[in-house]
C-alpha cells in the first residue's frame, strides 16, 4: 500500500513539473534560459511594444473622445444607423483590412520562423563538425592537440561572428576569448568577419590533408559541413536583406489609418461617452499586432520577441566546450 502510494505521488510530481515546463514562465525560460516570473515576462515583452504604439493609442482615444462631444452638441458626425449601403461599404472595408492583417503577420511569423529553423541547423552543423574534427584528425604531436582545440573553438566563434554581423555590430570580446590575438585583430580589419573564420577552418583542414592527418574523403565530407555553414550564413542573409515589400507596409497603415478615422462615426450613436475608450482598446489591439509583424520580421535583433541567439550561442559554446574537456585525447577506453 506504501508502495502504491509513493508511486501515486511520484506520477503528480512529474506531471506537476510538467505543468510548470509548459507554463507560460517556462516556456519563455525554455526559450531564452533567463528565469522570471509571469508578470516580469507579460511586461517585458509589452514594453518592446507599448511604447511605440502608445502615442497612437492616445490619439486615436482623443479623437473618439472629440467625436463624442460634437456628437453631444448636435453636429451630424455619426453615419445614419438606416443607411444599409454605408453599413454594408464599412463592413466590407474591415474585411479587406483583416485579410491584409493576417497577411501581414503570417508572412512576419514565417520569416521568423525560417530564421529560426536556420540557426536550429546551425546548432546542428557545429555539433557535426566539432565531432568530426576531434575524431577524424589524428594528432601526432600534443601541439596538434592545442591547434585542433582552437579549431573547435572557431566554430563557435562563426556563429557569435555571424550574429554580431546579423546585428550589424562590429566584432567585440566575445569573439576575443574565442581565438588567438593575432586572429582578433584581423578580424576587426575584415568586412565579413563570419566568412574569415570559415576560411581559417578550411584552411585548418587542408593542412591536416597535407599533413596525411585524415584521408581525401574525410576532407571532402567535412569540407561538406563546412559549406553548409557557409549556407546557413547566406540563409540569415537573405532574410535579413529581403524585408517585405513596402508597399504591404504602407497600404496596410493607410487602411488601419482610414479604420481609426471612421470608427468612431460608425459606433457613436450607440456608444456615445465611451467611444474614446473603446477606440483606444481597438486602436491598441490592431497596432499591437501590426507592430508585433514588424518587430519579428526580422528576427536577429534585440528585442524581447526576437530570437534568443546569445542563448543559441552560449549553448554551442558549452557543446564544444564539453566535448574538449570530457572527450578523451588517447585511444578510447571502453570502460567509460
Amino acid at each position: 500500500m506504501s508502495r502504491s502510494k509513493f508511486t501515486s505521488t511520484l506520477e503528480r510530481c512529474k506531471k506537476f513539473f510538467s505543468s510548470k515546463q509548459n507554463s507560460f514562465t517556462g516556456k519563455y525560460h525554455l526559450y531564452t534560459g533567463e528565469k522570471r516570473n509571469w508578470f516580469q515576462v507579460t511586461l517585458l515583452l509589452e514594453m518592446s511594444v507599448v511604447p511605440v504604439i502608445l502615442p497612437w493609442v492616445l490619439l486615436c482615444g482623443v479623437y473618439g473622445f472629440l467625436v463624442s462631444i460634437l456628437d453631444n452638441w448636435g453636429f451630424p458626425v455619426a453615419f445614419p444607423e438606416k443607411s444599409a449601403v454605408l453599413t454594408n461599404a464599412v463592413l466590407s472595408f474591415n474585411i479587406g483590412f483583416t485579410l491584409l492583417l493576417v497577411f501581414r503577420t503570417n508572412t512576419a511569423h514565417e520569416r521568423f520562423w525560417e530564421g529560426r529553423k536556420l540557426w536550429g541547423s546551425l546548432v546542428n552543423t557545429v555539433r557535426n563538425l566539432a565531432q568530426g574534427i576531434y575524431v577524424v584528425v589524428k594528432e601526432q604531436s600534443p601541439q596538434d592537440r592545442v591547434e585542433k582545440e582552437a579549431t573547435l573553438r572557431l566554430l563557435v566563434a562563426f556563429a557569435v561572428a555571424m550574429k554580431l554581423h546579423l546585428r550589424a555590430e562590429p566584432v567585440d570580446e566575445q569573439l576575443a576569448s574565442l581565438m588567438s590575438e593575432i586572429q582578433y585583430f584581423k578580424l576587426k580589419d575584415t568586412q565579413h568577419p563570419s566568412l574569415q573564420i570559415a576560411f581559417w577552418i578550411r584552411n585548418y583542414l587542408q593542412h591536416q590533408q597535407d599533413r596525411n592527418c585524415v584521408n581525401i574523403y574525410q576532407l571532402t565530407a567535412l569540407y561538406n559541413l563546412v559549406d553548409d555553414l557557409v549556407d546557413i550564413l547566406g540563409g540569415c542573409e537573405r532574410i535579413l536583406k529581403t524585408p517585405l515589400p513596402l508597399i504591404y507596409t504602407i497600404k496596410l497603415r493607410q487602411l488601419l489609418l482610414i479604420f481609426c478615422l471612421i470608427l468612431p462615426l460608425e459606433i457613436v450613436n450607440n456608444l456615445t461617452w465611451w467611444t474614446g475608450i473603446i477606440m483606444a482598446f481597438v486602436s491598441f489591439t490592431l497596432l499591437s499586432i501590426e507592430e508585433i509583424g514588424s518587430e519579428i520580421e526580422e528576427p536577429f535583433g534585440h528585442d524581447p520577441n526576437d530570437l534568443p541567439l546569445n542563448a543559441i550561442c552560449n549553448t554551442m559554446l558549452r557543446n564544444v566546450e564539453e566535448l574538449i574537456t570530457l572527450a578523451p585525447s588517447t585511444e578510447y577506453d571502453w570502460r567509460l
